[in-house]
């Protein structure tokens, strides 16, 4: 489980690419690194990944065919950056909202509108997850769990403040970048129980 509060971002040193699979080697920031072992998850740009190799502060993940397809992961190129968190622990303080590292669909980035004290971002709104969107509700997009502005069928808002811009990719993306999206698990849940029980009627 992650909470959606980005800890630093990575730089993707290495792909090793093979057919439909692809291996990241990410350089971690020195902070995340102390009790990182072979096995533990990571979130990149929000998608749980498994650490298959440690060299110093090069990290190695896999990445299947699955992943590759519906996240943003699979256009990364060396030198870019990526979000990152760690698994949660038990006792952690929950910052943002619980996230399962399960990207759901990419959604496009519309528009950027910046004033000198705020941010903007206008995202497209990915087929079939427009009934989990509600305003003020959660979102995570690339791992960073955000509570959602205005939504219409068609897009949802979110509204950044200067921290989030500092510490992750959301701070340099520009119109027609691709990000990952996972809706809230319990409103998904709620929404889901409650189209059962009234089909069943």
């Amino acid at each position: 489980m992650f909470t959606g509060i980005v800890q630093g971002q990575g730089i993707l040193l290495d792909l090793k690419i093979k057919n439909d699979f692809q291996t990241h080697v990410i350089a971690m920031p020195a902070a995340m690194l102390p009790g990182l072992t072979l096995g533990a998850s990571v979130a990149h740009n929000g998608c749980c990944l498994t650490v298959t190799a440690i060299d110093g502060e090069r990290v190695s993940f896999d990445l299947m065919q699955e992943t590759l397809k519906i996240t943003n992961l699979g256009d990364l190129k060396a030198g870019d950056l990526v979000n990152l968190e760690r698994a949660a622990r038990f006792g952690d303080d929950i910052g943002g909202h619980a996230m399962s590292g399960h990207i759901m669909a990419m959604s496009e980035l519309l528009e950027r509108v910046e004033t000198e004290t705020n941010t903007t971002l206008r995202f497209s709104v990915p087929e079939g997850l427009g009934k989990f969107l509600f305003t003020k509700g959660y979102i995570g997009i690339d791992g960073i769990s955000l509570t959602l502005g205005a939504v219409t069928p068609a897009c949802f808002s979110v509204h950044l403040i200067p921290e989030t811009l500092a510490r992750t990719n959301l701070g340099t993306v520009q119109p027609g970048y691709r990000a990952n999206i996972e809706v809230d698990p319990q409103t998904q849940a709620i929404v889901e129980t409650v189209e059962r029980v009234m089909s069943s009627r």
